[in-house]
């Protein structure tokens, strides 16, 4: 798996999320040994989808630094209370993060903005479970339809992400992560999910299920090759 590089895209990613990154990435690279694979797949240019599982708040930091390191700067979809938060509200606006209501009958209206940044050409990331897995075994949750429908309708690639290790890292309901002793955190991505199939279908709980399950399939596959290593 490939080491941790410094070279980093910078156009587009906003005054504010880019000092969060700079303030964060010396802390990344000094206490946490990041273990990267599949980074290939991910498209240099275009509207892209990255889909990975949800086991920890350290998942966005992980998720950053791959997405950065393949080449681009992440959009992600995100609990809307963050917007309204002091610093973390000007991060979310300045990265032009997507926010969703989460619990509420306007959580589906995210999917329209994310669409959007998708059909313009952006890298949206999004965690399909919609919250931290509540498996026992950290494996990934039964998800919401709402990545099915941004991919659908967007037509783009949906790049299946598994991470494993930033529970260790961060672990749930803490606020302060645990940096001693250095802890190994993974990032592996596989090719798009072929959803081609569907495109042309009418959008029916079927259809999204079925798209759905196909992503959350490619997640644990890849989830279950990091852990295999790691056993």
């Amino acid at each position: 798996m490939a080491a941790l590089t410094p070279r980093l895209p910078r156009r587009g990613r906003g005054f504010w999320f880019s000092l969060a990154i700079d303030v964060l990435w010396p802390v990344v690279v000094v206490f946490v040994r990041m273990r990267m694979a599949g980074r290939q797949h991910v498209p240099s240019n275009g509207g892209v989808i990255l889909a990975a599982n949800h086991l920890s708040n350290a998942d966005t930091v992980s998720t950053t630094v791959f997405t950065l390191a393949s080449g681009r700067v992440p959009r992600f979809l995100a609990k809307a209370s963050l917007w309204r938060m002091p610093v973390v509200g000007w991060i979310m606006r300045s990265g032009k993060h997507i926010p969703v209501e989460r619990e509420t009958g306007r959580a589906a209206g995210a999917v329209d903005p994310a669409v959007q940044s998708l059909l313009s050409g952006e890298c949206v990331g999004v965690f399909p479970e919609g919250t931290f897995t509540r498996d026992p075994g950290g494996w990934p949750m039964k998800a919401k339809s709402g990545v099915a429908r941004m991919a659908l309708l967007s037509r783009v690639p949906v790049i299946p992400v598994a991470q494993w290790g930033t529970r260790d890292l961060l672990p749930h309901r803490k606020v302060l992560p645990r940096l001693l002793p250095r802890k190994t955190v993974h990032v592996v991505a596989g090719a798009a999910v072929d959803l081609s199939d569907l495109y042309d279908r009418e959008l029916s709980r079927e259809v999204l299920d079925e798209a759905t399950e196909r992503i959350m399939a490619a997640i644990t596959t890849l989830l279950r090759g990091i852990r295999l290593n790691e056993a």
